[in-house]
């Protein structure tokens, strides 16, 4: 073994563990791993630094500014109201006419704010109507998931994977020209150039389908009816002329790490704790003296402008008011916000077509162009607060996705993505017959992929497995793309704990859910999407 290959094992491991165990928040872990691998010479600075000016980068934060802008406008929480029956209701019937719409949502907006609007909703109209609101969150958010492997923009791991394709096919290209018409590599040789808008649909649409089955007719019987430590949290008296709140503490939240002794709430936000929700139960005894993470759900009391002030922050990710909730907007934003989200959808997939890229040589109208175009139009028409809008974009995601370029491109230089790789394809010698070597070969990306996801998060699971996946199909000289389908649809599926994914922490601090909660639910999901996708993807694309 080399020592860049020994090094490069160490600071995977390394980073592993301080992901786990959550030393520092992701984007900065993964940056340290990218300033070790620097400093022992296995990147160099151009390649330390490539991940910051990526399309997919880019891409997934001028997203992140179109989602503020729908999320403005109303659209959703009006839809929400059209969706969720009022009577003749049965868990069945809610979850056959809201979880498909979900889906087919999150296929084409992104997850975190889909479930930070719906969930509150859902709970409110649940208490309405005498149902377990548990019934219904873990689900909403597996719902999300599913419709959002569907499509490029549905989640932040697609569109990252995406990035790095089009990194590489550029790494490519260049080492084409310099080498005088010697082609090297297997993405020369397939002419990849990244994933087109519906390019996952093909195999997402069978899991998605399979999925929403199995949630609505099924998860009722694993989910936990609600639970007394949540509705003793509901039932604590409000002081005259205010109103009870809960908040889901986000990474920004200045206090982490501190007890409310430490961190005076009531003097940052004018609001006073009542309770605190953390991994599914209240917090007892002295909370006062507990120290908050941003996992935590604080129950508060507050004035009525406490909504105004900090709706829109995101300092929390999630604020609910326990009763009613009325949407904002009025109709003409509303539309205007959806003509432009289908706008750029629809600009984005056609823009794709041969007989488009033919005509348009000059420009490529691809979805970076179309998000870039929407951004701007919303900016200028106040869809967001153009004066705030840095506030909108989850810093710590893009700083991930942007170094899991660097160490994506460290684990090919150092050997160590071949090393794996060909103890993957080694699997298949133990299977006589070569015919089931291409499930067995993906069936190990999806579970090494899926496991990373399940411990740390699903952008650093995905760059850690995207260089597997190149190296498993230049070994094997075939073409990359089903190999990465693998791995979007595995660092994409996590259901087995709440810790893998944004929105299953969300929904497991208002529906106050335990860890065994997503296991019993999560994990036969798990089961459904890894068959699935080592079935389907041979049958697609080879």
């Amino acid at each position: 073994m080399t020592f860049e290959l020994v090094f490069m094992a160490c600071v995977i491991v390394l980073m592993l563990m301080a992901l786990m165990k959550e030393m520092l928040r992701p984007g900065l872990i993964l940056f340290t791993a990218v300033v070790l691998l620097l400093c022992a010479g296995i990147i160099n600075p151009e390649e330390a630094l490539k991940g910051f000016s990526n399309k997919g980068m880019i891409t997934v934060a001028l997203l992140y500014l179109v989602s503020e802008g729908v999320r403005k406008s109303g659209l959703l929480e009006r839809l929400v109201f059209r969706m969720l029956p009022t009577k003749n209701v049965s868990i069945t019937k809610v979850n056959l006419r809201f979880f498909p719409i979900v889906s087919f949502i999150s296929a084409f907006f992104n997850n975190t704010p889909v479930v930070v609007i719906f969930a509150p909703m859902i709970k409110n109209w649940a208490r309405k109507m005498k149902l377990p609101s548990t019934k219904f969150l873990i689900p909403l958010s597996y719902a999300t998931v599913l419709g959002g492997i569907c499509t490029l923009i549905g989640t932040t791991t697609n569109l990252v994977l995406h990035g790095m394709l089009l990194q590489e096919y550029k790494d490519e290209m260049t080492t084409f020209e310099e080498s005088a018409g010697k082609v090297k590599g297997i993405l020369m040789q397939n002419g990849v150039d990244g994933m087109h808008m519906f390019e996952l649909t093909k195999v997402g649409v069978f899991i998605a389908l399979a999925g929403l089955a199995y949630l609505i007719f099924f998860s009722k019987y694993l989910l936990p009816d609600e639970r007394k430590s949540e509705e003793d949290a509901d039932d604590l008296d409000i002081a005259p002329g205010m109103n009870r709140f809960e908040v889901m503490l986000s990474n920004r939240f200045p206090g982490l790490g501190k007890t409310l002794h430490e961190f005076d709430f009531f003097l940052h936000y004018g609001a006073h704790v009542r309770a605190i929700r953390r991994n599914g139960a209240i917090v007892q005894g002295d909370y006062m003296h507990s120290p908050l993470t941003h996992e935590d759900t604080l129950i508060i009391d507050a004035e009525e402008g406490f909504m105004k002030a900090w709706g829109d922050s995101r300092v929390f990710w999630m604020i609910n008011r326990v009763g009613d909730y009325e949407p904002p907007m009025g109709t003409k934003k509303r539309w205007f916000a959806f003509g432009l989200l289908v706008m750029m959808i629809i600009g984005a997939t056609v823009g794709e077509l041969p007989i488009v890229t033919d005509h348009f040589k000059f420009i490529k109208l691809d979805m970076f162009f179309f998000a870039c175009v929407t951004t701007i139009i919303m900016a200028w028409t106040k869809m967001f607060n153009p004066r705030k809008y840095t506030k909108f974009f989850s810093w710590d995601v893009l700083i991930t996705i942007a170094c899991a370029f660097a160490i994506s491109a460290a684990m090919t230089k150092s050997g160590f993505a071949d090393f794996v790789a060909g103890y993957i394809i080694s699997l298949t010698d133990a299977v006589g017959d070569s015919s089931y070597g291409i499930y067995i070969i993906l069936a190990a990306l999806f579970l090494i992929t899926n496991i990373f996801t399940e411990l740390i998060t699903n952008n650093a699971a995905a760059a850690l497995a995207f260089p597997l996946a190149l190296a498993v199909s230049e070994r094997l000289g075939m073409n990359p793309m089903p190999f990465v389908v693998c791995v979007c649809f595995a660092a994409s599926s996590s259901f087995s704990t709440p810790i893998g994914y944004q929105t299953n922490l969300i929904v497991q601090g208002i529906g106050g859910y335990r860890f065994n909660d997503f296991v019993k639910v999560g994990l036969p999901l798990n089961i459904i999407v890894f068959l699935l996708s080592v079935f389907l993807i041979p049958f697609f694309y080879l």
